[in-house]
């Protein structure tokens, strides 16, 4: 037991040690303070700011996601009796697809209410995004084994000299890779960001929501006003700053570009959505592999999007394509527009496919997309390419290398797009010419520097390839027969 005198001896030691204690936490606070300060673009108002994106985002979604399930279609999935055909889209064909889905009319009924609620709904009183007004950036979705993909990509953008930042979104814990977004991705202007962080504010709302449907929720949730949304494996060949900048963005806010084939919507859908059905030769299908939108002039089609997409796999999906190539997000974003009525712009110019012949024919790989604004200064001019005319085409502006990916671990696979038939490799971009030349440069070798650069850089440090070994050597001894 301590005597009043100990008790006594002890207080200038225990003021002693609280005022050590206070000072360590003062000079903790300082230095952190005036660390972060330190460091390139940002405020200690950036660090407040990041601190509170979460909670802001956290409480757009407790507004937003009752909206989806009190207005959810509230009915049996349709009933697809075949897939439709991916037929390549012709401006001369006037026949409507044919209808490949079963619903009865109460379902139908209970749909059409369902959706003109929730239009409603986000038309009158819209729930605020949180969002940083008079931003511009780029969006992306990632995660396992799209990350090194991601890392090749924006390589890419950076030798357009592109400044944009970029926000990589993650579904959670899971596909977070300590190494390429706490080291690679800052040192290119880019960040991670978990959308489980988020849509966890609402309990059990993340299990309704897959890979495939992340998109619009990405959008919604990232923080800048104007978006560039880029698919993992794709990059632009010029600064997209530009397109933002120009028309036809600055007037329609919203731009899209075509897929290889016609529409294949149901007319049920149009049905629901209380339309008329157009003619299926006003324009292509959509690719969404990359897509321009400002949040300040289309708000609701992004909302009306995410609500697509939430009921996606069950009942939209299926409405909007059939079952043809590539089903999914890619028509709901004109769709949302359309029932809107807000700007649009897709790009006429159609799709080009990159690739190689093989001894089976031709093995395509990439897409290449146009220039958005020589393709609007066209269509102005009354000269559409795809309907006939003979003006020069727009300047190659994407690459989109959709299948298969070019994963430095797995793209050496028997007959994968740069290892031939009989075991040797080759370029992966042989055909067709016209393509090729039209870029102006060795665009393929030019990647292949980004490939290269980035299997060495994360082989033993990623972990989507952990355990995995020899990928800097096989990319060092395919540059070298290739390049060398």
């Amino acid at each position: 037991m301590y005597s009043a005198s100990n008790m006594a001896s002890s207080r200038p030691y225990s003021r002693r040690r609280t005022i050590l204690i206070a000072m360590g936490l003062v000079a903790i606070f300082t230095w952190l303070f005036t660390h972060y300060r330190s460091q390139p673009d940002h405020t200690y108002d950036d660090y407040l700011a990041a601190h509170g994106e979460l909670a802001a985002h956290g409480e757009f979604w407790k507004r937003f996601q009752p909206l989806l399930t009190t207005w959810a279609p509230g009915c049996e999935p349709p009933e697809r009796l075949d897939k439709a055909e991916s037929v390549g889209f012709d401006p001369q064909n006037t026949s409507q697809p044919p209808n490949l889905t079963l619903m009865p009319e109460e379902d139908i009924t209970k749909m059409k209410t369902a959706h003109s609620n929730f239009v409603n709904a986000i038309t009158h009183s819209p729930p605020q995004l949180a969002y940083k007004p008079g931003t511009r950036g780029i969006v992306s979705t990632a995660g396992g084994p799209y990350l090194p993909l991601v890392v090749i990509s924006l390589r890419m953008l950076r030798k357009t000299n592109s400044t944009l930042p970029m926000e990589v979104f993650l579904a959670d814990w899971d596909e977070y890779d300590g190494y390429i977004c706490q080291v690679v991705l800052p040192s290119l202007n880019a960040k991670c960001i978990l959308l489980a962080e988020i849509l966890d504010t609402v309990p059990g709302s993340k299990t309704k929501i897959k890979k495939y449907q992340y998109k619009p929720f990405a959008m919604l949730f990232s923080s800048f006003e104007e978006i560039l949304f880029l698919d993992a494996d794709a990059f632009p060949l010029q600064r997209p700053e530009l397109a933002f900048t120009d028309e036809p963005f600055k007037s329609k806010g919203l731009l899209t570009w075509p897929d290889f084939w016609r529409p294949t919507a149901s007319p049920f859908y149009y049905e629901i959505s209380s339309q008329e059905r157009p003619p299926p030769n006003i324009r292509q299908s959509t690719e969404s592999g990359e897509v321009f939108l400002s949040k300040r002039s289309h708000l609701r089609t992004l909302l009306l999007c995410a609500y697509y997409n939430y009921h996606g796999p069950t009942h939209y999906y299926p409405l909007l394509s059939q079952g043809a190539a590539g089903e999914g997000d890619k028509e709901t974003f004109l769709a949302s527009a359309n029932v809107l009525n807000e700007p649009f712009y897709q790009v006429s110019e159609p799709i080009h496919a990159l690739g190689r012949h093989t001894n089976d024919g031709f093995a395509g790989s990439t897409m290449v997309q146009y220039n958005p604004m020589e393709d609007y200064a066209l269509t102005e001019r009354g000269e559409w390419r795809v309907k006939g005319s003979t003006a020069p085409a727009p300047s190659p502006f994407f690459v989109h290398i959709n299948f298969p990916k070019f994963n430095p671990a797995t793209v050496f696979v028997e007959n994968g797009p740069v290892v031939k038939e009989d075991g040797s490799y080759t370029r992966a971009w042989t055909a067709p010419n016209d393509v090729i030349e039209s870029f102006g440069l060795d665009l393929e070798r030019r990647l292949w520097e980004e490939i290269r650069w980035t299997a060495c850089a994360l082989e033993g440090k990623s972990i989507s390839w952990k355990g995995q070994t020899g990928i800097c050597e096989k990319l060092e001894d395919y540059w070298g027969t290739i390049f060398g």
